[in-house]
């Protein structure tokens, strides 16, 4: 790119421009300030029309703005096409992805229904797939997991010193705290939606790769056919882990071989429906394949009864009325609910992005944030929890031919045919079917694993930020290693501006290109003018680096310099007063030659007396008194001290645009009037008598004129 636009691109005209300072420019261009509008305009674009109706009405229910435009030939076929297959993996999906919650598997089912309708509502993205997701299930599990712990539920066995989980007291307390948890996320969705804003790409990424980890962690007990202790605490992963390991010689083996034979089956056809995908009309749904024979399988066979497999057990038909949540856990979930909201959002605005970029329209993500906390706020009066975008899902959907959200209102129906009719069939499906499911579909979450290289390559800063992120996500919870994450990242920021790329940018030949003059052979700087560029803002914590920056790369010592105007300024102060000082001296010399001998000797500070030319001159005197103003002249009193040439006279001339304040003197063919004639004037030795008195006593204020300048004072 760069080459072919210094081959391409001509090279401008040298043209010599005028530097303006900031005044000049503001005379030239002066800034215009845009118009204040008045309150009755306010009033007026707040007034309640049809129109302002209109648009809010569009504004929070997008559908009304596309479904009335709805290509029905184009686009129909492959929405239902892309529903129906959404819809089959939405049902092995919401029954796993409930286990990883904690809750009944028909929780995973109503995640899979009533938000999918309320994103097509509310929702402005036509591709993603909403509903139950991986991360965001195992956040949530480790919530109930750790207020809800097996241990509280144990009833005794009537004679005997043993207990036994109670599942349905464990279940209904662990559905109400997720219900009250899904309503409590929405709500921080529509408070804190701006710290998406600092959830760069990077941390995403290793946020998602440390916690399909954590995913994997939680199912191996499934896999193996063991009971773990729940754990929430730091380093609750591996200690998970190591208890799962301290348990292998309890392994189910039946259990262990129903996980192996699902994942080896699931995970090639996946692998090779991925691989022929083009080729093929649908990709091949496996994972409901898998679901149907295997709950078959284990019906027919009796695996519970007989091999000890665990099975999903009781999923009621018919759909529950709506139940208020309880609010005595909202402080207790508090910090998880905002974790939750920030992951899950994130991850649904990043794949809408992606996807409307690909296909050329506009996501609101002010919209979408609206969406996603309506989803989770009435999801959760109807016992859902938490939804967000699934990416296995919505690359299915968008493969398939989905085009718009009609797809997910089909899927959404056949979720609801399967909750009202066909639920209570998958009674025997054994989890350990469910668990294979979950970790094969973690394959693309553990690709992400190749970023490494790729950030190593491009950036090294946002590399860092993907590993502290992965590591501290292992090591930590899921809602304190996002924390950590995001502080961490903002840090990175501040390191940024802290330690930028300053260069000094010198001319590409025979462009108007310029570019690093290290970086670049072929680059000349223009002589006489140093560019210098640096990559970040100047404030006030990277101020003195800038500066020091400026010196090293320019090769100029500004304090240096600076020091040396402050002490030319300073000679050329010392000059002025000098030159004010010697012409004083010589005002003054000149002024004693001008008197006679018998003047005393301080004023007498030359014994000559030159005749010197002097102009008239007019003078104002301000004597601060109100005077009549009546037209008379004084005559000048004489004094053997002044010189006179020729007789001069001092008159008082009415001034007509004044009532007071103002008396006109005008000393007539007399010498030049300075400071040394007042104290004269006001000495009585001079011979002024009282008028002297009178004038030595008053304030006085001068101004000196050309005697032709009478006619403008």
């Amino acid at each position: 790119m760069e080459q072919s636009e210094l081959r391409c691109r001509p090279r401008a005209p040298q043209v010599d421009s005028e530097v303006l300072s900031e005044a000049e420019l503001e005379e030239i261009a002066p800034r215009t300030q845009a118009p204040q509008p008045s309150l009755c305009r306010r009033v007026w674009d707040v007034r309640c029309s049809c129109a302002a109706a209109k648009s809010i009405l569009f504004r929070f229910l997008p559908v009304l703005s596309w479904l009335p435009r709805y290509p029905v030939k184009d686009w129909v076929l492959g929405d239902i096409a892309s529903g129906f297959n959404v819809g089959i993996m939405h049902l092995p999906q919401g029954l796993a992805y409930a286990l990883l919650a904690g809750v009944p598997p028909v929780t995973g089912l109503y995640s899979s229904l009533y938000p999918v309708i309320l994103y097509f509502l509310f929702g402005t993205s036509r591709h993603i797939s909403v509903g139950p997701f991986a991360v965001i299930s195992v956040m949530i599990g480790s919530v109930t997991g750790s207020l809800m712990p097996n241990s509280n539920f144990m009833d005794p066995v009537n004679g005997t010193n043993e207990t036994v989980l109670n599942e349905a007291r464990r279940d209904s307390a662990r559905v109400e705290l997720v219900a009250t948890l899904t309503i409590l996320i929405a709500l921080r969705m529509l408070q804190f939606g701006f710290v998406v804003t600092y959830l760069s790409e990077p941390l995403v990424r290793g946020y998602t790769t440390a916690a399909a980890i954590h995913v994997l962690v939680s199912q191996l007990k499934y896999v193996f056919g063991v009971e773990v202790a729940e754990h929430s605490r730091p380093l609750s992963m591996f200690t998970a882990f190591i208890e799962i390991c301290t348990k292998l010689p309890q392994t189910n083996v039946s259990t262990l071989v129903t996980s192996l034979i699902a994942m080896v089956i699931i995970l090639p056809v996946k692998m090779l429906s991925d691989k022929f995908a083009s080729k093929l009309p649908m990709p091949i749904p496996i994972e409901f394949i898998v679901i149907v024979i295997s709950t078959g399988i284990s019906y027919g066979a009796g695996l519970k009864a007989k091999f000890g497999i665990a099975v999903v057990g009781n999923i009621p038909s018919g759909m529950k009325p709506p139940v208020a949540p309880n609010v005595s856990y909202f402080g207790q979930v508090v910090g998880n609910a905002f974790a939750i909201a920030v992951v899950g959002y994130a991850i649904s605005i990043s794949m809408g992005k992606i996807f409307a970029l690909k296909h050329g329209y506009k996501l609101n993500s002010n919209q979408e944030l609206f969406a996603l906390g309506i989803c989770n706020f009435v999801g959760g009066f109807f016992q859902c929890f938490s939804i967000s975008c699934s990416m296995s899902r919505t690359l299915v959907q968008e493969a398939t031919g989905g085009n718009s959200q009609v797809a997910g209102v089909i899927a959404s129906l056949l979720i609801l045919v399967i909750i009202l009719k066909v639920g209570q069939l998958f009674q025997d499906l054994p989890k350990a079917i469910l668990a294979a499911i979950v970790i094969v579909n973690l394959k693309g979450m553990f690709k992400q694993f190749t970023d490494l290289r790729m950030l190593w390559r491009s950036n090294r800063i946002d590399l860092l930020i993907w590993l502290v992120t992965f590591v501290a996500t292992l090591l930590l919870n899921l809602d304190m290693g996002l924390g950590l994450s995001v502080a961490f990242a903002l840090l990175t920021v501040i390191f940024r501006t802290q330690l930028p790329h300053y260069s000094i940018l010198g001319k590409v030949s025979n462009t108007d290109i310029y570019r690093d003059v290290v970086e670049y052979n072929k680059t000349e700087e223009i002589p006489g003018v140093k560019i210098f560029r640096s990559s970040a803002t100047v404030y006030f914590a990277n101020a003195e680096l800038y500066a020091e920056a400026l010196k090293e790369k320019s090769g100029i010592n500004v304090d240096h310099l600076i020091g040396k105007k402050k002490k030319a300024l300073k000679k050329q102060k010392k000059q002025q007063e000098k030159d004010k000082k010697e012409e004083a001296k010589k005002k003054k010399v000149h002024l004693c030659q001008m008197l006679p001998s018998g003047v005393p000797s301080s004023l007498s500070l030359s014994p000559s007396l030159q005749p010197y030319p002097h102009p008239p001159l007019s003078i104002h005197i301000s004597l601060g008194l109100l005077l009549p103003l009546s037209l008379f002249s004084l005559p000048l009193p004489r004094s053997p001290f002044l010189p006179a040439p020729t007789s001069p006279s001092l008159s008082l001339i009415p001034l007509s645009r004044h009532n007071w304040l103002s008396l006109l003197f005008r000393i007539k063919d007399g010498p030049t009037l300075e400071m040394a004639h007042l104290s004269l004037l006001g000495n009585p030795r001079v011979g002024l008598g009282p008028w002297g008195m009178f004038l030595s006593l008053t304030s006085i204020v001068l101004r000196l004129e050309p005697s032709g300048m009478e006619e403008k004072s």
